[in-house]
């Protein structure tokens, strides 16, 4: 494939009550990928809200006007279709792939539960779903090893009032304490067509998709007005490392090196995320060729380095590792310094960068290679950067990155005065 990163068509058209909608024809298989994009997100959330972006992940597919609890998941999977949904502090967002002759009734569904949610919510669905989200909490980031990484290491990166400084599972004593009213506001506020974006790419065609819409949309009013999430571009830099040790039931120690970057989507995130795939993806990586092949410190399958692509805020470079036996959690911390410090003095090499670039280009064509992965990106550049066809810029974006500037960002927010540094010690060796 061509380096353009999309070479398939994009059409796009905004209903009267504000709905986006993008279409990316393909005719190469008779499936439809169906994506919405809300940008509604934790960050959004207002103090005594935090988790209901999350929440609503689960409340969409409780029932609404026309379809019973459960029968939204049935119906997609009674006609041999897949689907989801997944919250992020940026977005929210539900997807479906369904053989293209049912694309009218993912439209259907998908509309009746953005504006037929509310008449439909209960109590009971309410408390259920909140046990729910409690359940999770404890499986995924309480009672697991490590599982509450993400939530120590936000509140180090952004400080209180910052709408990246907690995580989208939220404060379990938030939900507890908002009542249905409370829920049924957040959902009008925020999912509302003129807050939306409607992504179809596969085998159907722009007039299908926008005729579609606006008989199952169009109905649906505009919210007049949708508060914008706090300012969080600017974060005051501490210029003084944030430390935080975790002493734990872990099997081994592990550390994890954060720092604030750029934003996702801007020149300074391409060349971190070109700068992580040196610095920590896969086996020829930086981190793996010292820390697991040289110094033999850290476990091989168990160190990397990775962005996390959030749009709003300087977005975070985490690098991680975990000991191998014997190996303590100071040796380990000043091994993971070391190699993230030599970015700034030790010239990436041209291998490096071909290495690097090869990786990433394999990461974004794979996903386009899917009608699910192109309309989720395609949803993601319409609501975030206003124009879905932006996302042709990543890929040559990335291949353009050089050396240079790889190392004059790492001297730039690799600095360590402005480090985070998160220990877990097990409580044997503490």
């Amino acid at each position: 494939m061509p380096d353009s990163g999309y070479p398939w068509p994009i059409e796009t058209t905004r209903l009267d009550n504000g709905l986006r909608v993008v279409v990316s024809e393909d005719r190469t298989a008779p499936a439809v990928a169906v994506n919405l994009w809300y940008d509604v997100g934790s960050r959004h959330e207002p103090e005594g809200q935090t988790g209901f972006a999350h929440l609503f992940e689960h409340l969409m597919f409780e029932g609404s006007v026309n379809v019973a609890k459960t029968e939204h998941m049935k119906l997609v999977q009674g006609c041999g279709g897949s689907l989801n949904a997944t919250t992020n502090p940026d977005r929210t967002n539900y997807f479906e792939t369904v053989p293209a002759e049912h694309l009218e009734l993912a439209l259907w569904l998908e509309a009746d539960r953005m504006g037929g949610l509310i008449p439909a919510l209960t109590q009971e669905t309410l408390d259920n779903q909140r046990d729910v989200v409690k359940n999770e909490r404890r499986q995924r980031y309480e009672n697991v090893p490590y599982g509450d990484a993400w939530l120590r290491l936000l509140p180090l990166l952004y400080p209180p009032g910052h709408p990246y400084h907690h995580a989208t599972i939220g404060s379990m004593a938030d939900l507890n304490a908002a009542g249905l009213a409370t829920f049924q506001a957040f959902h009008a506020t925020y999912y509302a067509p003129n807050n939306a974006v409607l992504t179809v790419v596969g085998d159907a065609s722009a007039a299908e998709v926008y005729a579609l819409a606006e008989k199952y949309f169009g109905a649906i009013p505009p919210r007049p007005e949708i508060p914008s999430a706090p300012d969080g571009r600017h974060v005051p830099a501490p210029g003084v490392p944030a430390v935080e040790s975790v002493v734990t039931d872990v099997p081994a120690p592990r550390v994890y090196v954060a720092h604030r970057t750029h934003p996702f989507g801007s020149p300074g995130y391409d060349v971190v995320t070109v700068l992580a795939t040196v610095l920590g993806s896969g086996r020829g990586s930086r981190l793996y060729q010292r820390l697991a092949e040289g110094e033999r410190i850290a476990q091989p399958d168990l160190v990397g380095a990775y962005g996390v692509d959030l749009a709003h805020a300087p977005a975070p470079l985490i690098a991680t590792a975990t000991a191998r036996p014997g190996v303590t959690a100071e040796r380990l911390t000043a091994g993971l310094a070391e190699v993230v410090d030599e970015l700034a003095s030790v010239p990436v090499t041209a291998a490096e960068l071909d290495r690097a670039k090869a990786l990433l280009s394999t990461a974004w064509w794979r996903q386009m290679s899917s009608v699910e992965g192109r309309a989720d990106v395609l949803g993601r550049y319409a609501t975030q950067f206003g124009d879905p066809r932006k996302a042709a810029e990543r890929l040559p974006a990335w291949l353009a990155v050089t050396a240079e500037q790889i190392a004059e960002v790492a001297a730039d927010v690799l600095a360590g005065p402005d480090r985070v540094t998160l220990t877990y010690v097990s409580e044997e060796t503490s």
